[in-house]
């Protein structure tokens, strides 16, 4: 490509045209400036010796050679790095595997370890419960062989218990009784104005009746406990004087 280059060059600054355009271009320029002696050497143009023949298919294998050469150059680079990543990518998985493997033999000791103290926290529950109920069933045979202990005494005072009770219910049994035989329904339903201006005469006599005779019975105990009481003074005051 560069032979080329210098081939092209070459002929253009050789070409009759070119070298009149140059020397016109010059003309003017030296009309218009000054001359002036450059710093820098100037380089002349390669020129190909003559007789030497420009072979344009070997530059050509050359070039292509050059781009095969840097396309296998670009594929190994590619293959390196997909190896590379490859093998990342493998140890990632590793990992990940190692980690799940490991998680999960931590999770199977953490469901022992929890097994194991919800068994022992039932034993514990258990044993408590055994303790509780031997502590009541001894309980209960202590109260038992105190109470057989105690007999026949025991047994008398519960049936003097069981007297009273019943001397009890009887007075009460009595109470209710008699009031039910005080007491009558009013009947009152189907009665009009003059049947319960009636009805309510006779309640109120038999109130003042009840209220008359509760004050003579409350009049007849007060004299019987002032006689008993003056006699039982009367008593005391004759016994000492005989002595």
């Amino acid at each position: 490509m560069v032979a080329l280059t210098v081939v092209f060059l070459n002929i253009t600054f050789m070409s009759p045209t070119n070298s009149s355009l140059c020397c016109c271009v010059g003309c003017h320029v030296e009309e218009e400036r000054p001359k002036y002696k450059p710093l820098v050497t100037q380089l002349a143009a390669p020129k190909i010796p003559e007789g030497e023949r420009v072979d344009f298919d070997d530059i050509h294998r050359k070039r292509m050679e050059k781009d095969l050469l840097e396309l296998q150059t670009l594929i190994d680079v590619h293959f390196e790095q997909r190896k590379k990543e490859e093998e990342e990518l493998i140890g990632l998985k590793d990992r990940i595997e190692s980690r799940r493997a490991e998680r999960a033999e931590q999770q199977r000791v953490r469901a022992e370890k929890e097994r194991c103290r919800q068994t022992r926290i039932a034993e514990e529950r258990q044993r408590k419960e055994d303790e509780e109920a031997k502590k009541r069933a001894d309980d209960e045979a202590k109260k038992k062989k105190v109470l057989s202990n105690m007999g026949a005494h025991f047994g008398g005072f519960l049936a003097k218990v069981e007297q009273r009770r019943g001397k009890k219910q009887t007075a009460r049994e009595i109470k209710k009784k008699t009031l039910a035989e005080r007491r009558k329904p009013l009947a009152i339903e189907n009665l009009r104005e003059d049947g319960l201006r009636e009805r309510a005469k006779e309640m109120w006599e038999c109130i003042y009746q009840l209220e008359s005779d509760k004050f003579d019975l409350t009049e007849k105990m007060r004299r019987q406990k002032y006689e008993v009481s003056h006699s039982v003074h009367g008593k005391g005051k004759v016994g000492g004087r005989w002595k």
